[in-house]
This record gives structure tokens, sequence and C-alpha cells, in this order.
């Protein structure tokens, strides 16, 4: 680790330094996404309403104009996020042991990777299902008509959950190298876990209907269990480790 003193005023310089680049890296890209490729992402992001026959309107004159600058904003969160996490990593790296430093190269881009699927697996074969089913199959003999910023909104409040769940492998095999739990644990305790995991689906979810809440629970319950294979590697590499050292 680097040995570094600083003093608060240069942290908090170091700090204001890192919020700047990370607000002009989003502006940046906001403004690239606003003119580079806004029409497809348009087109992407309402492709489950549009293939139901049903287009999506706007209330108030300045509604579709500011979801879409919202719509480029989220997707300028993903484009600028190499940068923000740079920064972000450049201003706590001086603090981190080189042991925690090697945790965190491990973690991260297992992090961002499993969030980025999450999000895939949620757009593309939750959300579709959940917007059928309360569109046309509950909704029959009426007419839907449905705004931009609440179909947005309401877009972004049932993907999101999905990057968050999809970490528990990564929390598991934290947990299991603190050793907190152990695979036996995680084993014995299944049943109560997928009560745990339906329950969570059940609030996560931003709809009533069991489809939308079994179509998280499965994929996650598939997590936990290749999440206690993952802690059982953990713990077996724990327990080489603590016996080397006693060597």
């Amino acid at each position: 680790m680097e040995d570094k003193s600083m003093t608060l005023t240069e942290h908090l310089e170091a700090l204001r330094r890192v919020l700047l680049v990370s607000i002009i890296a989003l502006v940046i890209a906001t403004i690239a996404v606003y003119f580079g490729f806004r029409g497809q992402l348009l087109v992407l992001i309402l492709r489950p309403i549009k293939e139901l026959g049903i287009n999506p309107v706007f209330i108030t004159p300045w509604e579709a104009f500011f979801t879409t600058i919202k719509i480029c904003f989220v997707a300028a969160v993903f484009l600028a996020l190499p940068v923000i996490l740079w920064e972000v990593w450049s201003f706590i790296l001086p603090a981190l042991h080189s042991h925690e430093r090697r945790l965190v190269y491990m973690l991260m881009p297992a992090s961002i990777v499993l969030f980025a699927a999450g999000i895939v697996f949620g757009f593309l074969v939750v959300f579709p299902a959940a917007i059928h089913f309360l569109l046309i199959s509950a909704s029959e003999g009426f007419t839907p008509l449905i705004s931009i910023s609440r179909y947005f909104s309401f877009l972004t409040m049932f993907v999101l959950p999905f990057g968050a769940v999809f970490q528990l492998p990564l929390v598991i095999m934290l947990l299991t190298h603190l050793g907190l739990i152990t695979p036996r644990f995680l084993a014995k305790n299944r049943k109560y876990a997928v009560l745990i995991i339906f329950i969570l689906a059940a609030i996560l979810t931003p709809t009533p209907d069991m489809i939308s809440q079994t179509l998280m629970a499965l994929p996650v319950i598939a997590l936990y269990e290749v999440s206690i294979w993952i802690s059982y590697l953990v713990r077996r590499k724990r327990e080489e480790k603590a016996r080397e050292e006693g060597i």
C-alpha cells in the first residue's frame, strides 16, 4: 500500500476532482447518446409494447422530450461507467492494503458482469412476459393509454432489481471468505432460502402478478444453487491456506 498521508483539505480536493470528472463524463456521454443513437435506443426500449400493437403517448408538451433525456442519461451512466469507476478506484486505492486490492480486482469485474446480466435477463425475458400479462391477458376489454414517462419509470423499477439480485453469488463468496457462512449452512437452509427469495421477488417486482415474481425467483434460486458450490470452493481454499500457514 502506498504510505501517503493526506490532509483533510487534500482528501476533499481529491473527492472534488472525482465528482467533477464523473459529472463531465456523464454530460459528454449523455450528449453522445442523444445525438448518436437516440433513435435506436428508443426503438429498443419501446419494443416490448410496440410488439403488442401499443404506442405510448405523452400528456404534456415537454413529457416526451424530458423522458428522452432521462433515457439517454441512464444509457450514458453505463457508457461513462469505466471513467467513473476509474476515478473512484483512484480515490480509494491509497487507503487499501494489497490483499484488499486483490479482492476488489476480483469482485469488481464480476459484479459488473452479473449486474449487466441481470439487467439483460430482466429486460429480454421477464419484462416482455409481465407487460403482456398486464396489458393483454389481465386487461381484456380495456384500451391501454400509457404515457412514455410512466412506461419508462415502470421499466426502470422493474428491471433494476434484477441487476441487484444477480449479485447473490458474490455476496455468498464474500461471506464465505469472511467465515460468516459455510456451504453446509447454505445447503441445510435451502428451503428457507427459497421462501425468502420468493418473498423478496414479490417485494422487488412492481407488479402483483405471480408470473413476474416467479420469473424473478427462478433464476435467483439457480444462482443460490451455484453459490453453494462457490461457497464450497472458497471454503476449501480458505482451509488449505490455513493449513499451509499452520505448517
